[in-house]
């Protein structure tokens, strides 16, 4: 069994056989997927995926990309989304200095907002940070205690130890099949498997030899086959320990 713990399939790439690709998933042994929310739309489509298939679960949230529009009125809804059946966590939220689609002022705000939504609602965080992690760091040592993934890890060592001694949980994606994502790998390798979860982020970041093609959640499986070969340990074991880790996590 395994789990995709961060994927979107509420987007409209997956529009045409979102039924199939969920089924796909199931016939490759990934038998929970958490949907996770970037806007206030995505989020309620989440939610609705959720009710509508047993494998899937939601995360809610406004990604920082959206934080220019984050206001009470957004919080307000967010709250409400929060508080429906199978949510499992708050997310995604963070930092992009990346892209810089909203401000720096505002995915502060908008990320401190949610880190105080979270802890409010007693849900996990499902973080986002590219290119901001030390401010990520700022944020979060702040505000500990919180229970938090870092999704799509992307940073280096420096950035995994901090993220390891304040007791989160690391997230990989198939980015780290690629063949120049050495780093990446060795991220793998330094990330105890107690503390690691696995994703696609479909329809993003599909593995080498699908690059071009939309991603989708029954990949999680080739993802744990490179994490075994990272590790030096079975796949069975890859799978046992993140599927466990996601479990207790989101309370799946």
């Amino acid at each position: 069994m395994l789990v995709d713990t961060h994927c979107h399939l509420d987007f409209p790439q997956f529009e045409p056989d979102r039924e199939q690709v969920i089924q796909r998933a199931e016939n490759a042994g990934v038998d929970y997927l958490v949907n996770i929310g970037a806007t206030l739309d995505s989020s309620s489509a989440a939610c609705a995926l959720a009710v509508k298939y047993r494998q899937v679960y939601a995360g809610v949230g406004v990604h920082p990309h959206e934080a220019d529009g984050f206001n009470q009125n957004a919080e307000d809804k967010l709250r409400e989304l929060a508080l429906r059946n199978k949510v499992v966590a708050i997310g995604e939220t963070g930092l992009d200095f990346y892209r810089n689609l909203s401000s720096e002022e505002n995915q502060l705000s908008a990320f401190n907002r949610q880190i105080r939504l979270a802890k409010d609602l007693k849900l996990p965080l499902v973080i986002h940070s590219r290119q901001a992690e030390e401010q990520v760091m700022q944020v979060l040592k702040t505000a500990m205690p919180v229970k938090a993934v870092i999704h799509c890890f992307s940073g280096d060592e420096i950035f995994l130890k901090g993220c390891l001694d304040l007791g989160f949980f690391i997230s990989f994606t198939c980015n780290v099949t690629y063949k120049k994502s050495q780093g990446l790998r060795d991220m793998v390798s330094l990330t105890p498997l107690d503390r690691m979860m696995l994703e696609t982020d479909a329809p993003y970041l599909s593995p080498e030899g699908f690059r071009g093609k939309r991603n989708e959640p029954m990949q999680v499986k080739l993802l744990a086959e490179a994490v075994s070969l990272i590790k030096g340990i079975s796949v069975d074991e890859i799978a046992e320990k993140t599927t466990k880790n996601a479990k207790e996590f989101f309370k799946l």
